[in-house]
């Protein structure tokens, strides 16, 4: 069974879930303010952990961003309905995706399911540095199978969605490639209504990478469809095994 780590102060919702999530797979355990769920969450060997924003003592956001100088457990987080920011803010330090309350159970579940589904691929697919294969475009250069970023020659720290993300639209530069495609392949699940999430991630990207490459804009979001990664001079674009 797949360990869980509920945070949120709602002791309610926490045994539901608890009750919920154990038919489905998952061991589901609880901690109702920030300090412990810290605690718990740096200490503990969970799969995923479920993060509540409002939280007695320390708020999900402070719990998320300590967390990730520690640890890259996936972390779905929970926000108010109609709180557009704090979704945002919550991609933006690290969350791997959202679910405004209240939610339904069974939608948490599948995206839940999606986010250990594409980290499993991720370990599956890893292979050798001495076996990995290279890309670059302009001034970046990625090493698909030690999972290592490169601007100009320095070391760029991305999270695990940017990583994938850019992998693809480098692989794929010059192309459209379609929001939908990359919200299934990046985020392993369908978009939904209203779905800023692929959003915040390309906006992570630009800013880490440089908005222009030689002048081009880097990333070209085209309006109501998807996102083009500018191609570089032929003499800058290569990939190698």
């Amino acid at each position: 069974m797949e360990r869980v780590l509920v945070i949120d102060d709602d002791v309610a919702l926490c045994e539901l879930l608890t009750e919920f999530l154990a038919p489905e797979g998952f061991q589901a355990e609880s901690a109702h303010d920030g300090e412990k769920g810290l605690e718990r969450a740096c200490n503990g060997d969970y799969d995923l952990i479920v993060l509540d924003v409002m939280l007695p003592g320390i708020n999900g956001f402070e719990v998320l961003r300590q967390l990730r100088t520690k640890a890259g457990t996936p972390v779905v987080m929970l926000t108010a309905r109609g709180e557009e920011v704090d979704r945002i803010v919550g991609l933006e330090i690290g969350a791997d995706d959202y679910l405004p309350k209240p939610f339904n159970p069974r939608e948490l579940v599948a995206r839940m399911r999606a986010i250990l589904r594409r980290t499993r691929q991720e370990r599956e697919q890893a292979v050798p540095p001495s076996m990995s294969k290279m890309l670059r475009v302009g001034n970046v250069e990625i090493d698909m199978g030690a999972r290592l970023v490169f601007r100009s020659g320095e070391r760029i720290d991305l999270t695990s969605v940017e990583f994938n993300l850019l992998g693809i639209l480098l692989s794929r530069a010059g192309q459209l490639i379609p929001r939908e495609e990359l919200i299934k392949t990046v985020l392993g699940r369908s978009p939904y209504p209203y779905d800023r999430s692929l959003d915040v991630h390309i906006s992570k990207l630009r800013k880490k990478l440089g908005h222009n490459m030689s002048g081009v804009e880097r990333i070209k979001t085209i309006r109501n469809v998807g996102y083009l990664y500018a191609l570089a001079p032929a003499s800058d674009t290569t990939e190698k095994a």
